[in-house]
């Protein structure tokens, strides 16, 4: 009651208002700045420091001046203003080393730091009273002031322990509210501790009497300049702050990742992308735990990718997160860069999906199949399983006919009936273009083909595209494991040779595989092997047969002749070897070796002879022939009109106009061209008539067959009196009896060959030794 009479009976309640309005302000800008200054680096606190003391100090100073003034005791009354000023240095002191305590990284730091504001107050305030001076006598109740003291220190505790509470959400509005209570409680409870008793007025004291109104203005004024300018700083300070933020926030939201930044355990900031991973607004997550969403989040390293589960609004999410440790001397900020993984991951198995399946049917692929008949080999036990190699018949002319849109339908359509048609237990693959295997359990030969017969049934099911019905037959290979190998890859050989086998025949589609019967087509793939081989390591050899005038006898030319020497010394008769080379387009290289070869040893001969060299139809067909014969003439030095290319009639026949066209620019190189075979083709005459020959060879059946009637003896003569009508010069070979030539030589033929003249020789002088005793 002693207090609150004080503050109604004593005091000028306009100005009490106007000490409030200070106090009021002065709080609120006091416990900002204890907050900034306690976020802050501890190298940075110096100027929030001095501005929070000065600030601190100038509230409760002209708070208590202002309430001095606003004090009416009924004397006249007056201030020392040496004291006076004091009191604002001991008000000021006493905030900045307030301020300083409380913001030391302590748990009992900010207590300390109030108790001494409370103390700085109660010091300022019994300062300033110091100065009172009045022509009365005063006296102090020491109750009161004890009370007043304990209520600062209090208080100031209090206000500063709320301020260094991070979560507690109404400290803003606390805070300064329990500062403003801690100087009213002071001021108010140390002015009901004063008794003043009226005395004779002293002439010696300054009295404030007549200008006291004016003086509380003039120093509420100062007052609010002051916290003015700390509020200014402050502002500036938080305008920068503003600022860095938003460059961080940017510079985290321009990052298609997800990007936040945590502080003590909290998220304080942000960006879109991590608020839409995790389904919320980017205002729900700051100040939750990150722990709140991704898993084993406080054992992730620093520095290092990591991959974790986002527990997001719609279920878990792969993510992988790399985190940054950002420490500042008060402070430590992890920020965490999230990516969504499921496009990489889906990614990821799409390409895994690929590198083990087909694209286009979907079945696995070569790969898939080897590692399953490996693996089934070795873990396959008595029973056995069976190998089918299956491949489509006639499926190139779907593509020919349709186009290859409607042959990969087809495919997929086959691939789909052969997926739906096999057993869980069986296992069926797309090794490439229209060529299919399956892995079939088969204790016997009954069962593989009843499974072989399933599969070819459904395989063979029509596809109704293009207006259309189609459907293509199916040949299948089996082969019995171990039955038939001991070797996954053996097995998918003999299965291979059973399906050709299975193609080639007019009776069945499926066929069993038989070592007897696939020796034929094995013996063939190892000459293709063998080819290949020779060509690389030099094994081929060129085998030279003489070519003589009948009228003189000299020498007019050699045939170069392909000879395949084995290890064991040895040949393989080109009759074996040519078609398969033709077959396997091996014969391109292959007549390249020998076209150069022939050249380059003709030109060392010393004898200026003519060269035969043998064309495939093959070769004949490409354009690039004229332009080889050319670079090779060039490189070996031999002379164009020594070369001569035999080429046969059935080479000319499967496309005239071509064959002419690539005849007529190697004759204008002035390369001989000798029509081979002659007699043997389908329209000799006709090809005749289409190029001009320089040479005509008679082929060799019918030496052969001329002591075997009077027929063979008049296509001979017919044959030398077309040569002669049409002056291309004629060549019989073959010629081995000396009869034979007698017969030629009588009828008019210009040359012979033949082993009656000599057989085919590695060295030319042996052949013109031989040639001269004939």
């Amino acid at each position: 009651m002693r207090v609150l009479d004080c503050l109604t009976q004593d005091h000028n309640l306009w100005l009490v208002g106007l000490a409030a309005l200070i106090c009021v302000a002065g709080s609120v800008v006091m416990s900002r700045l204890f907050a900034r200054m306690r976020k802050g680096a501890a190298s940075d606190r110096l100027p929030w420091i001095f501005l929070g003391a000065v600030a601190g100090g100038a509230t409760i100073w002209c708070t208590h001046f202002v309430a001095m003034l606003a004090y009416t005791p009924g004397v006249e009354i007056a201030y020392a203003p040496l004291l006076t000023g004091v009191s604002l240095i001991v008000a000021m002191v006493g905030c900045g080393l307030a301020m300083t305590l409380g913001a030391m990284r302590k748990t009992w730091a900010p207590a300390l730091g109030g108790a001494t504001f409370g103390l700085g107050v109660a010091a300022m305030h019994y300062v300033g009273m110091a100065a009172f001076t009045a022509e009365a006598f005063v006296y102090w109740d020491t109750t009161y002031v004890a009370a007043s003291v304990i209520a600062a220190v209090a208080g100031g505790a209090v206000a500063f322990s709320v301020g260094a509470t991070n979560t507690l959400r109404p400290r803003p509005i606390l805070t300064p509210l329990l500062l403003v209570l801690t100087i009213v409680s002071l001021h108010f409870t140390g002015m009901g501790a004063m008794t003043v008793l009226p005395l004779v007025p002293s002439d010696s004291a300054w009295t404030l009497t007549e200008a006291e109104t004016l003086m509380a203005l003039g120093v509420s004024v100062v007052g609010f300049l002051i916290l003015g300018t700390a509020v200014a700083s402050y502002a500036l300070e938080e305008q920068s702050e503003r600022q860095s933020r938003k460059s961080l926030s940017g510079l985290i939201e321009g990052s298609v990742d997800g990007m936040l930044v945590e502080a003590d355990g909290k998220i304080v900031m942000a960006n879109r992308a991590f608020a839409e991973l995790c389904g919320l607004t980017d205002a729900a997550l700051v100040g939750r735990p990150v722990a709140d969403w991704m898993e084993d989040v406080e054992t992730m390293p620093s520095g290092a990718l990591v991959q974790s589960r986002l527990n997001a609004a719609d279920g878990s999410i792969p993510v992988e997160v790399a985190i940054r440790i950002e420490t500042t001397p008060d402070q430590t900020f992890r920020i965490f860069a999230v990516r969504d993984l499921r496009s990489r991951i889906a990614q990821e198995r799409r390409i895994a999906h690929l590198a083990r399946n087909d694209s286009l049917t979907g079945l696995p692929n070569r790969a898939s199949f080897l590692e399953k008949l490996d693996r089934t080999a070795a873990t396959t036990g008595e029973g056995g399983f069976a190998l089918l190699a299956i491949d489509l018949n006639r499926f190139k002319e779907v593509n020919d006919l349709y186009g290859h849109a409607v042959g990969d339908q087809l495919l997929v359509h086959v691939a789909g009936n052969l997926k739906d048609a096999a057993l869980e237990t069986e296992f069926v693959a797309r090794l490439g273009g229209d060529e299919f295997m399956a892995i079939v359990p088969a204790a016997d030969r009954d069962a593989a083909h009843a499974a072989a017969e399933r599969l070819w049934a459904a395989m063979v099911r029509p596809l109704a595209a293009e207006h259309a019905d189609l459907q293509c037959g199916a040949a299948i290979g089996i082969a019995l494991w171990p039955d038939d190998a001991s070797e996954p890859s053996v097995l998918i050989n003999n299965a291979d040779l059973a399906m050709y086998r299975a193609k080639a025949s007019l009776v069945t589609d499926i066929c069993f595989y038989e070592e007897a019967m696939d020796e034929a087509v094995r013996q063939r793939r190892r000459v293709t092997l063998g080819l290949r081989e020779a060509l690389d390591n030099d094994r081929f050899e060129l085998h030279y047969q003489l070519q003589a005038s009948v009228e003189t006898g000299e020498v007019t030319g050699y045939e170069a002749l392909l000879r395949w020497r084995q290890p064991d010394g040895s040949y393989i008769s080109p009759m074996d070897f040519i078609p398969i080379a033709e077959e396997t387009g091996m014969i391109l290289p292959i007549g390249e070796w020998v076209l150069r070869r022939a050249c380059a040893e003709a030109a060392s001969w010393p004898e200026p002879h003519r060269i035969a060299v043998n064309l495939s139809p093959i070769q004949l067909s490409h354009v690039d022939l004229p332009r080889m014969v050319h670079q090779i003439l060039i490189e070996t030095g031999l002379s164009p009109h020594r070369l001569e290319l035999e080429i046969t009639e059935t080479a000319m026949i499967s496309d005239m106009e071509r064959t002419t066209h690539i005849l007529r620019q190697l004759k204008l190189l002035g390369v001989s061209v000798a029509m081979d075979d002659f007699g043997t083709g389908y329209s000799s005459l006709s090809t005749l008539r289409a190029f001009p020959f320089d040479k005509i060879k008679l082929d060799r059946t019918f030496m052969s067959e001329l002591d075997g009637g009077p027929q063979s003896k008049a296509i001979i003569r017919a044959v030398l009196a077309l040569g002669e009508s049409l002056e291309i010069p004629i060549l019989a070979e073959g010629v081995e009896t000396q009869e034979q030539l007698a017969f030629l030589r009588e009828q008019g033929c210009d040359e012979v060959q033949g082993y009656l003249l000599g057989r085919p020789a590695r060295d030319v002088g042996l052949s013109d030794s031989r040639a001269q005793a004939a």
